[in-house]
């Protein structure tokens, strides 16, 4: 990740735009304050495997939330927007039959991780973001590897079906260097500012 900034993004002095998928609001803290350093991020928030309407809805007002804090505190050029997906837990459902039973980071997972960084590929491309990726990485229980093949799976579909495209998906591990700590510290910093207002 870091030396497809230097090259692209550094180097070039230029502010390409990024479609970040996002799990939640808290695995998006260090994600988002770390990639608005280079990029016009945008959250992209598109997760049917919550299948419970309630909690899907608290998850999403919790996100928008936080973008909103961050953007109150942050430059105005590096404000974040967010993109919502339609809840969409019939996808999941339909992706997961037959193998309800696949022990977590097994053919379930990776299934799951393909169909959100696909949705995501395809909205980056019809909004014309220059670069995808996902928050997921940030996860301690999740493969980054498993991850980043399952979003470069995305890139090239996008790719067959619009050639003309220059879309790429932005490798990432957030949990190196600290990152996964960071993010806790990060949500209980906005949780804070949120409890004193």
């Amino acid at each position: 990740m870091e030396d497809l900034i230097k090259e692209n993004c550094i180097d070039n002095n230029c502010t390409p735009r990024l479609l970040l998928h996002s799990c939640c609001g808290p695995c998006s803290t260090y994600c988002i304050q770390t990639l608005s350093e280079y990029f016009k991020v945008t959250v992209f928030y598109y997760n049917p495997n919550i299948t419970d309407a309630a909690e899907y809805e608290k998850r999403k007002a919790e996100e928008k939330r936080l973008i909103a804090e961050y953007n109150s505190q942050a430059d105005e050029g590096k404000h974040i927007d967010i993109l919502e997906a339609p809840y969409d837990p019939e996808s999941f459902l339909a992706m997961a039959k037959g193998i309800e039973d696949a022990p977590e980071g097994g053919e379930r997972c990776m299934a799951c991780y393909a169909l959100r960084l696909g949705k995501t590929a395809e909205a980056a491309y019809k909004c014309g973001f220059d670069y995808f990726t996902t928050t997921l990485t940030i996860s301690p229980l999740k493969s980054a590897a498993k991850l980043n093949k399952a979003g470069e799976t995305a890139e090239e579909h996008v790719l067959t079906e619009h050639p003309e495209s220059h879309l790429k998906f932005l490798h990432s591990d957030f949990k190196k260097k600290d990152g996964y700590k960071s993010s806790i510290l990060l949500s209980n910093k906005f949780i804070c500012f949120h409890s004193v207002k």
